[in-house]
């Protein structure tokens, strides 16, 4: 047992785990437990841990029921205090685990903690995310309004963050009706986030790895069961930040649809969307039609491969 517990939901990423369990028994802060969860894994990522010969690790397998439910299974099997998550291919260099301790200790009228990250593409292409009232000269503190500094890019990201077990018995688990990447993470940060204070560190601690040969992010769109992100209809209603965070994702969510031919569920976000809180590009990318759109994306991959990269929502 330790006092953090490292929660890890693995599935096919044989290629990424070893270097990612590396990298948190590689920390400064030692006092911990990881807990890998191997969601009916088909390649060599179970070999892969059993490699490390670490009495830190706990290695758990279950069939495939998808993220959620990996994540919920290893926080019924987490011991500590604190549980902090980590993908199966991501990355965290050795001070994370001491800055997600530091807000613990620090800020303890906290209940949800994070740090900041970046995105690794590929050595020649690492962004790094911008978030609104929070400038480069804040080192660490409570979040102001969590909702509008996670308007431009997520404060919260599932990798870099820790909340406390009583928080999570109290919250819940991940929602397992939402499924491959489609927003179960969101869902559950947003519904932290109403009920207690975020707690932020500044300092980079995370890679979030975009180059995952398979993310489930990169899953079929109507393969997935997206967030429906209604069960804040009340909340948002007197949130202005939270509404425009919503419309946000519902809009991604829209595109996503319309690009897949999915007419009903492209109008349900759309409709559930105010379009003054969305950019005039996304505007006009929900507008268009359907075959104008795909030759739009397909476009935008062409770009992406020659290192242009443009965004459909700022």
């Amino acid at each position: 047992m330790g006092l953090i517990s490292v929660v890890i939901p693995l599935y096919n990423k044989g290629n990424h785990i070893k270097a990612t369990l590396e990298s948190v028994l590689n920390q400064t802060f030692q006092d911990f437990e990881i807990i890998v969860v191997n969601d009916g894994s088909t390649d060599k990522s179970e070999s892969e841990v059993l490699k490390l010969d670490s009495p830190k690790i706990k290695y758990f397998k279950t069939e495939n029921q998808g993220v959620s439910q990996a994540r919920n299974f290893g926080i019924e099997k987490a011991q500590g205090t604190l549980l902090a998550f980590l993908d199966a291919d991501d990355y965290w260099y050795p001070h994370h685990l001491e800055d997600l301790y530091f807000l613990y200790q620090q800020y303890p009228e906290a209940g949800f903690f994070a740090t900041n990250y970046e995105f690794y593409y590929s050595e020649n292409r690492i962004e790094y995310p911008k978030f609104l009232d929070i400038s480069s000269e804040f080192k660490h503190g409570i979040v102001k309004d969590f909702f509008k500094s996670s308007y431009l890019y997520r404060l919260t990201w599932t990798s870099a963050v820790a909340i406390p077990k009583t928080v999570i018995q109290e919250i819940g688990g991940f929602d397992p009706n939402i499924t491959l990447g489609a927003g179960e993470d969101i869902d559950y940060w947003i519904r932290v986030a109403l009920k207690h204070k975020v707690a932020f560190h500044n300092r980079i601690s995370a890679r979030y790895r975009m180059d995952g040969e398979n993310r489930i992010s990169h899953s079929n769109t109507l393969r997935r069961k997206f967030a429906k992100l209604d069960q804040f209809q009340q909340e948002e209603q007197t949130n202005y930040w939270l509404k425009k965070y919503l419309d946000l994702y519902r809009a991604e969510f829209a595109l996503k649809f319309k690009l897949a031919g999915d007419k009903e569920q492209f109008l349900f976000y759309k409709k559930a969307l105010t379009p003054s809180n969305i950019s005039l590009k996304t505007r006009l990318l929900l507008s268009l039609p359907t075959p104008l759109l795909r030759g739009l994306y397909r476009l935008k991959k062409v770009l992406e491969n020659k290192g242009i990269f443009v965004s459909a929502y700022h």
